[in-house]
């Protein structure tokens, strides 16, 4: 795909892709508020601290220590546990793989301890069978394998090793049975596949250039977004790499010739894309479209003064309205984490303290728009709190569900079987000639 103009804080005509006119009147910015409520702007750190530590405005995000499946059914992470240490007996922490399991009655988490304790640095990601892939270092090459309970004890199916330098994973595959990792190269990135091959870690494919980001273009798990710099530098585009055609590269984001255009999340029902790009003349946060010749925007709403704000969560299932979807975003401040929700449509972005903790960053929202966060605090080990999405309405957002919804005893919402959308250029194929699958 790819974009070819943009649009900045100045919004164009009213009905224009749903981004309607920005009113002098109107407010840009929504204020923070715990469980739907909003509450002034000045107590917005105060709130957001509530959510986990922050970080300052600027800085890089840590890498996530928490991973939610595609589906949402199940989630991993390292956790510490006590243990005790040989011979002496002395209590010492160590780390262990931990499931969460969302998609039932009542979230529940399972240790899944071996018998050495993990590394900090090692990676996990959860399938949609229930079973964790872990990554670990092993002296200069890096093994790989499933995790899984098996009666009082944790079952482990080794998958192979690699020896290339530090992969990494990618976010977990839409099909819930595979999983794939990026290794970075002088002049090429390799893309592996770590799981749900036919015999252990295999390469398949190869990019030109040096690759970071990882989004899913669709729901097969086929069709992978890349951020690229080439060799010899350059600035950083967006490219979509076709698993299932030996890696064909084909160009994704080009906003401005010299811009870095990254894709941070995607949508395969609506085409929603969020992207960040220095296209506009700064780093600035902006949507755009699958398949659609509108010019990329970037709200003003979208960069509040002295915070981070970093996507991560679109709503499912609003087929061809992607100016409907709710999309949730985690906003730093000097300190502390908290929530933000926005639509394209409605211009407006609301911001919401985190449930006290928040695993920070990490969400799903269901298809009538309820956010699902999971948290654990020192009275509930494993939750997950629902909070519906506000409306972008003269009055401002409407009251979030009762306490109860976050309790970590609410049931999760019913699977349910969603259309694949093939991503193609921007530039190349209008909104209004898309059409719905099936």
């Amino acid at each position: 795909m790819t974009a070819c103009a943009i649009e900045n804080g100045t919004e164009g005509p009213a009905g224009a892709a749903g981004d309607a006119a920005l009113a002098d009147d109107e407010p840009d910015n929504e204020p923070v508020g715990t469980g739907g409520t909003e509450i002034p702007p000045e107590q917005a750190a105060a709130a957001g601290a509530r959510g986990g530590s922050g970080t300052p405005c600027g800085a890089a995000l840590a890498p996530p220590s928490f991973t939610i499946a595609a589906d949402g059914s199940y989630a991993a992470r390292l956790a510490l546990r006590t243990v005790a240490t040989e011979p002496s007996g002395e209590a010492a922490q160590a780390w262990f793989v931990e499931r969460w399991t969302l998609d039932g009655p009542e979230p529940y988490a399972v240790p899944l301890p071996l018998d050495q304790p993990e590394e900090p640095d090692s990676e996990v990601l959860p399938l949609a069978d229930g079973r964790v892939l872990i990554r670990r270092r092993v002296a200069d090459r890096h093994a790989f394998s499933l995790l899984y309970p098996t009666g009082p004890g944790t079952g482990e199916l080794p998958l192979g090793a690699v020896g290339c330098a530090n992969p990494t994973l990618l976010p977990p595959s839409p099909d819930g049975v595979s999983a794939y990792a990026l290794s970075v190269g002088a002049h090429s990135t390799a893309v592996w596949q770590v799981a749900g091959g036919a015999c252990g870690p295999e390469r398949v494919a190869e990019v030109p250039g040096r690759c970071s980001g990882g989004v899913w273009l669709d729901r097969a798990g086929r069709m992978l977004a890349l951020d690229r710099e080439m060799p010899g530098g350059g600035p950083v585009k967006a490219v979509a790499v076709d698993l299932e055609r030996g890696g064909e590269v084909t160009p994704l984001l080009q906003i401005a010739p010299d811009s870095d255009d990254r894709l941070l999340l995607a949508d395969a029902d609506s085409g929603l894309l969020l992207i960040r790009s220095d296209a506009p003349g700064h780093d600035r946060l902006g949507w755009g479209v699958l398949g659609s010749c509108l010019p990329v925007r970037f709200p003003e709403c979208l960069r509040p003064a002295d915070v981070a704000v970093t996507p991560f969560a679109v709503q499912p299932g609003q087929t061809l309205m992607p100016e409907s979807c709710a999309v949730a975003l985690r906003i730093d401040g000097a300190a502390g984490s908290w929530l933000g929700v926005w639509r394209p449509a409605g211009r407006r972005l609301h911001q919401l303290a985190a449930p006290e903790g928040w695993q920070a960053g990490h969400g799903v929202w269901t298809r009538d728009g309820v956010l699902r966060l999971p948290y654990a605090d020192e009275h509930v080990a494993c939750g997950v709190a629902l909070l519906e999405a506000p409306v972008d309405g003269e009055h401002g957002a409407r009251p979030a569900r009762e306490a109860g919804a976050e309790s970590g005893m609410q049931p999760s919402a019913t699977a349910v079987a969603l259309p694949v959308c093939k991503p193609i250029p921007l530039a190349q194929a209008p909104l209004t000639g898309r059409t719905v699958p099936g």
